[in-house]
């Protein structure tokens, strides 16, 4: 019955941690693609060759359905692996649709036409890759009218996170909302368009000042996944354990879990 996660590297321990606590009981597999992090900065090709082998990992681990916690992915790979790629009976889901549902204040599965919304101007922040693809803007089109959102690709700050360096990440978190308000000055909301993001979440809002809401995905997610699975139980994978997979150096990856998660991790060899 285990459901898998992916992310490059560290940032999906965010959804990771937001789903094992609404859902205790549901097996995770965690992939963090840690020896190709950051992905925000590789092509679109690139990031769908490695999204794939990450995600067939996950069904030999017994997850028939996978959650791309990384934005990045999900922005660049998804389509393609929808359109052409997954079989029918595994099921791969992004991060976005539970964010702008949230945003557009829509129930799961409203497909009526857009509509306007109370935002009307919003701030993304988010990697290189996930702004150049527009698939936030493109998403949110299906969903809403009238809605100004300004992107800004926030280079630097995944790398500092994983590498623990949380002073330069939250400079760099500074210095990207400064950038983005000289181009939109007052955000009526912020998107966090990374998973690693939530764990600068202070820093942002700090930034933004107290009267821009800000979105941050993982407990979006995990309820969105909590409803899917009400739906589709069928979709639940064979997989029984709890397993933590890595591409990177499986010691260096669990300390820096174990630090963010504030419980031990060990990570596997993916």
């Amino acid at each position: 019955m285990a459901v898998g996660i992916f992310d490059s590297g560290l940032g999906g321990l965010t959804v990771y941690d937001a789903v094992s606590k609404r859902l205790p009981d549901l097996p995770l597999v965690y992939f963090g693609d840690s020896a190709h992090a950051p992905y925000g900065v590789r092509d679109a090709d690139d990031i769908y060759n490695l999204t794939t082998v990450a995600v067939e990992r996950l069904w030999d681990a017994g997850c028939d359905l996978v959650i791309l916690a990384c934005n990045t992915a999900s922005a660049a790979a998804l389509r393609r692996m929808q359109e052409s790629w997954i079989p029918t009976d595994k099921r791969v889901l992004g991060v976005f649709v539970p964010l702008i549902e949230a945003l557009t204040e829509r129930e799961w599965g409203d497909n009526s036409p857009p509509k306007e919304v109370a935002v009307k101007s919003v701030a993304l922040f988010a990697t290189p890759a996930t702004v150049s693809s527009r698939a936030f803007q493109r998403e949110l089109a299906f969903r809403a009218i009238g809605v100004d959102v300004e992107a800004q690709a926030c280079g630097g700050v995944v790398d500092a996170i994983e590498d623990g360096d949380m002073i330069l990440a939250d400079a760099l978190v500074r210095s990207h909302v400064d950038a983005l308000k000289r181009k939109l000055p007052k955000p009526d909301a912020a998107i966090l368009g990374c998973t690693h993001y939530p764990m600068m979440e202070k820093e942002f809002q700090d930034a933004l000042g107290a009267d821009v809401k800000v979105f941050s995905q993982a407990n979006l997610v995990a309820e969105s996944l909590e409803h899917y699975l009400e739906r589709r139980p069928e979709m639940l994978g064979a997989g029984t354990e709890n397993l933590f997979l890595t591409t990177g150096d499986p010691a260096k990856v669990s300390r820096g879990a174990t630090q963010f998660l504030k419980r031990q991790v060990t990570f596997e060899q993916a």
